[in-house]
């Protein structure tokens, strides 16, 4: 996370990364509380991995725990997390494609491959930059299919999600609304695979946030 070879100073890295600077010099044992705490932290953010400091400070306190923004960054430095947020605009909606419900509302996600998610994301390169695409299943958090191309073309994600329906087929795949996603070749072959399509509302990243983590 912190980059000590990097141009810009640690502090001002911390900064940016809303990071607590004492994390990065943390040495002593953790005790039994530290851990619970952490423990805790841990459940919070894995319900809701877009909460910062403030939030997690906020929801360790209803649940017992009456932790400070500024004890509650250093714990989340120490864990090497930070808040979620809405990245660049990867995936573009086609109006003339057809968009389907969102699924997941007030679904207990309770054994493998009973919902799997996918996303893109582009991983800057020394020459430019590639788009990577994952499918996750949304229970073991276990990656199913990944690949990675220069391009978003239709072709790539289809490649991808054939690659991942070879071993099983999730009860349910879920995915924002962006043309790849959306295009009849990528949602007839979850349709002949009679897998469930969800996608989420029209822009509400957090429906998938699970996945763009």
């Amino acid at each position: 996370m912190i980059d000590t070879t990097y141009a810009l100073s640690q502090n001002r890295q911390s900064f940016l990364l809303d990071v607590s600077t004492s994390s990065l010099y943390y040495e002593r044992e953790l005790s039994e509380q530290d851990l619970r705490i952490m423990s805790v932290i841990d459940e919070i953010y894995t319900e809701h991995p877009y909460y910062g400091n403030r939030r997690i400070s906020a929801e360790l306190k209803i649940r017992g725990y009456p932790i400070g923004r500024k004890k509650a960054r250093t714990y989340m430095g120490i864990m090497r997390i930070v808040a979620v947020y809405p990245k660049k605009k990867t995936s573009i909606a086609d109006k003339s494609h057809k968009k389907y419900p969102y699924l997941l509302k007030g679904v207990e996600i309770v054994r493998p491959n009973q919902v799997r998610s996918t996303d893109i994301t582009y991983i800057k390169l020394p020459g430019g930059f590639v788009y990577l695409l994952a499918i996750i299943d949304r229970y073991s958090r276990k990656v199913i299919a990944w690949d990675v191309s220069p391009s978003m073309d239709g072709e790539f994600c289809n490649s991808v999600l054939k690659k991942a329906l070879i071993t099983a087929k999730p009860e349910i795949f879920n995915s924002d609304q962006g043309s790849q996603f959306t295009s009849s070749e990528f949602t007839q072959i979850l349709e002949k695979a009679q897998v469930k399509i969800s996608m989420d509302g029209a822009g509400r990243y957090s429906d998938n946030i699970r996945i763009e983590r």
